[in-house]
């Protein structure tokens, strides 16, 4: 940690582990989630449930911070990482800790059976499901093997918004 004196008292312990994960799986593994359910309709050319995305990107909020955040309160509060066992005043909020972890594997079943499920039996994922104005999503989904037949025409700016009703591709629902 940054400074000398939270040094001290937070070395080893559980606050370095919540922070870890905090880091490493809040940012990296959120937004690795949340690429994958972007570009999912155009690599496979199927459309997962939007309504259980949503539930799952809830349920991981909810279940991540129910089982890291503790840790950082068992960190201030002293207890050490990498022993087996704990002392008693820890065990309310590793009881806490534990049910986050159990609902994060239940928030991993229903976005996983949410992918499988679009594989197997989504419907066809349109051309531009989210309205993208790039080159990426002027292609058909999954894209072909040379993704445009002619050099396509670039007539706006990539985030030029402006012009996305006259696209063809997209429909807002």
């Amino acid at each position: 940690v940054g400074s000398l004196a939270t040094d001290i008292h937070l070395h080893d312990t559980y606050f370095v582990v919540a922070h870890f994960h905090y880091v490493m799986f809040g940012g990296t593994g959120t937004i690795f989630f949340a690429a994958f359910f972007y570009w999912y309709p155009k690599m496979f050319g199927k459309m997962y449930s939007i309504k259980w995305a949503n539930i799952g990107a809830v349920m991981f909020f909810i279940s991540f911070n129910t089982l890291y955040f503790p840790r950082f309160i068992l960190g201030y509060m002293g207890m050490p990482r990498r022993y087996y066992d704990y002392l008693p005043e820890f065990a309310n909020l590793q009881l806490i800790s534990t049910i986050g972890s159990w609902l994060m594997g239940i928030t991993m079943i229903i976005v996983f059976g949410n992918l499988i499920h679009a594989l197997l039996r989504g419907p066809k994922a349109k051309d531009n499901p989210w309205g993208g104005v790039t080159l990426e999503w002027h292609t058909a989904s999954p894209p072909p093997l040379e993704n445009f037949h002619e050099i396509p025409t670039v007539t706006h700016e990539p985030y030029d918004f402006s012009q996305l009703k006259e696209m063809k591709n997209y429909e807002s629902e």
